[in-house]
């Protein structure tokens, strides 16, 4: 058993405060700042509310599912209620934990399995509130909760393992994914769209004023999950060291790749750059390094996010309005779409040595069967996700309700979910 570094479990714990602050109050204000005045407060509601049930749902049986040793396909109950996570403390030891511990693929930590499974709870939250901003304006807050708690459990769990744990059937393929652009964002991005879709489109779309309430929340929001978006990168390395710090330039690289790729696009479309343009192709940029943030040196980090960033803008200013679907805050536009190219990308421009192990000299490299690999973990995590999220929303549509009534919708949600408005 190794012992606990501090350094690395001091990085780690900043990491895990950077990807909560992404949440709240990151991306609730990113969202309300996008959504009419009469849905702010709902709109940020959402991400809070979320934040509180999956931290609860990811202690009781989430982390056990997705992290316990179980099979390549789910893990067991064995972490139940974090059974077990206390035993270092009973041993009187200062020893650090091994995930998949006695499997052939076990891997162990330099930091303490309580600051591991948070960090990887940070995650758990950000999924589902993701997903939200495909069918924001119209969502039962009562309905929100129960499908977050079940696709949880059904959908994010299960990916996790199978791409993040040592036992994981995508991680024994080949495939990699440094920090979530399968297990979150083509994960959240596609069942997003799977909502929008069956959810329908909002009330008065294309007759009624849809302008953003107010776009410095926006931006305010988007900032915070720029500077959260390093733990979430860099804190993958799972401790302070080299890989850490070139996941943290690649992540800013491809960021600003994304931004000016996005507004070079619009502003040759459009005669004029937007500010929720720029913003949203930082976030595009990110979304798109996500996978590839630990495998790439900066200038494959530049060339994701120049290429997420005109993919992204064809996807959320042009596809959308052709194919006629209501994904309101670009969800699948931004998160989806940005995860596919990024994961995809991670094929073409991953570079060995920095990727290289003790078990695996090599590291993973660009190459014809890597992008092979790269393109098979892409479609089992869409396969997945639009299967099991259409059965869960089905579900909680038909047993709590999934969408306000018309008369609900033209009050507000905040009004009608909430009993509350903006002053």
């Amino acid at each position: 058993m190794r012992a606990i570094d501090t350094g690395d479990t001091s990085w780690m714990l900043v990491s895990t405060a950077l990807v909560l602050l992404m949440t709240v109050p990151g991306l609730a204000l990113f969202y309300a700042g996008m959504v009419r005045r009469k849905n702010v407060l709902s709109t940020m509601v959402q991400s809070f509310g979320i934040c509180c049930i999956v931290s609860i749902v990811w202690m009781v049986l989430g982390y056990s599912l997705a992290f316990s040793t179980g099979t390549a396909w789910i893990g067991d109950a064995s972490r139940f209620f974090l059974r077990g996570v206390a035993s270092q403390f009973h041993q009187g030891t200062d020893g650090a934990f091994t995930l998949g511990a006695g499997t052939p693929a076990e891997t162990p930590m330099t930091i303490p399995e309580s600051v591991y499974l948070m960090y990887q709870m940070t995650f758990a939250i950000i999924t589902p509130a993701l997903l939200t901003g495909a069918f924001a304006e119209r969502i039962r807050f009562a309905g929100l909760c129960v499908f977050t708690i079940l696709w949880s459990l059904l959908v994010y769990a299960p990916v996790a393992h199978w791409v993040w744990s040592p036992l994981g059937w995508v991680a024994g393929l080949g495939a990699v994914d440094f920090a979530g652009g399968t297990v979150v964002h083509i994960n959240s991005g596609v069942a997003g769209l799977v909502c929008a879709l069956m959810i329908g489109r909002r009330y008065g779309l294309k007759r009624d004023d849809m302008s953003p309430y107010n776009l410095a929340y926006a931006i305010i929001g988007a900032s915070l999950l720029w500077v959260g978006w390093f733990g979430f990168n860099a804190g993958s390395a799972l401790g302070a060291n080299g890989r850490a710090g070139m996941a943290m330039l690649t992540t800013q690289v491809a960021a600003a790749g994304g931004g000016v790729g996005w507004m070079l696009v619009e502003w040759w479309r459009h005669g004029k750059p937007t500010a929720l343009g720029i913003i949203s192709g930082v976030v595009a940029g990110l979304v798109a390094v996500t996978p590839a943030a630990g495998f790439v040196l900066p200038s494959g980090a530049l060339a994701i996010g120049l290429i997420a960033g005109g993919v992204c803008f064809y996807s959320a200013a042009v596809l959308k309005t052709r194919l006629g679907y209501d994904d309101s805050l670009d969800a699948f536009g931004v998160h989806g779409v940005g995860g596919i190219v990024g994961a995809l990308l991670t094929g073409v421009f991953a570079y060995g040595p920095l990727s290289a192990t003790a078990s695996n000299p090599v590291g993973v490299s660009g190459s014809w069967a890597q992008l092979g690999r790269q393109a098979e973990a892409v479609g089992v995590t869409i396969i997945w996700s639009v299967i099991l999220t259409a059965i869960i929303f089905w579900f909680v549509d038909k047993t709590v309700g999934m969408r306000v009534s018309s008369d609900e919708e033209q009050m507000g949600l905040d009004l009608a979910q909430h009993g509350e408005r903006l002053n």
